[in-house]
């Protein structure tokens, strides 16, 4: 039995990336998918039709996560479709890369917009939604070691994904009477279309020769982890976070993998 047989889930920013992991993963896994995407509805419909293709039903969501609104109503809109919300993954994220003191401060406000407000409207509505059904559930928020490791021109970037580091475990303390489990994923370098904002190919095939690891992740790794740490399998997992980045949290720029320090 697929370990996600008959549960429903919204992955936020699931167009592409790893959201495309996530919501895939899950579907291969038995769960319902609902896929939001901001501004790729091709891309979004390329990825419900690989979901059906493992039997499972999907639904397409068009949604800034920015907006509280229609955060809500996603939410809303899945448990109506599907008939409940039992997985919740918060991913979508916006990032712009300047110095503190050259960043256009526009930028910096969609990233904390996008990456910690909406990170928030989506746990807040979910939460709602699975109190209201009294069953339980999952919440599984993307983060990032950026959360811990001060990355220079990623000033925004870095306190959105810490300031959701804290909203998780604060949330998974709030809802553990109601039987909703709170945890979070920190992804490494994973090779994604979001990658090539900031890096030439060039760049990032060098630069992936260089992690301890020795290549970047994949969308579908991420995946795998979401699928376990959202399923009965994680039951007693909550407040924690699972750390899938091939090494590039371990202190490895000292000794560049040689096995001492």
């Amino acid at each position: 039995m697929p370990r996600l047989a008959g549960k429903n889930v919204l992955v936020t920013g699931s167009s592409k990336g790893i959201g495309a992991g996530c919501v895939l993963e899950m579907a291969r896994e038995g769960a319902n998918v609902a896929i939001n995407y901001f501004s790729s509805p091709g891309e979004a419909e390329k990825v419900a039709e690989q979901c059906r293709s493992f039997g499972v039903k999907t639904l397409v969501l068009q949604g800034d996560v920015a907006s509280k609104d229609r955060v809500e109503e996603m939410i809303a809109e899945t448990a109506a479709a599907f008939g409940s919300l039992d997985v919740f993954v918060s991913n979508a994220v916006y990032s712009d890369r300047q110095l503190m003191i050259e960043a256009d401060l526009e930028g910096f406000r969609k990233t904390i917009d996008v990456s910690m407000w909406g990170a928030f409207y989506g746990v807040r509505a979910a939460a709602l939604q699975m109190v209201k059904q009294g069953h339980g559930g999952s919440i599984v928020v993307i983060s990032s070691p950026h959360a811990v490791i001060p990355i220079p021109t990623s000033m925004a970037y870095n306190m959105a994904k810490a300031a959701i580091d804290h909203m998780s475990r604060t949330a998974a303390i709030e809802l553990v009477g109601h039987k909703i489990r709170v945890n979070v994923i920190h992804p490494g370098w994973i090779d994604t279309p979001g990658e090539r904002k900031f890096f030439s190919e060039e760049q990032i095939q060098e630069g992936a020769k260089n992690l301890p690891w020795k290549r970047m992740g994949r969308p579908d790794e991420i995946g795998k982890a979401v699928a376990f740490v959202a399923s009965d399998d994680a039951d007693y997992m909550t407040g924690s976070t699972m750390t899938v980045d091939g090494g590039v949290s371990l202190p490895w720029w000292s000794n560049r993998g040689e096995g001492k320090m």
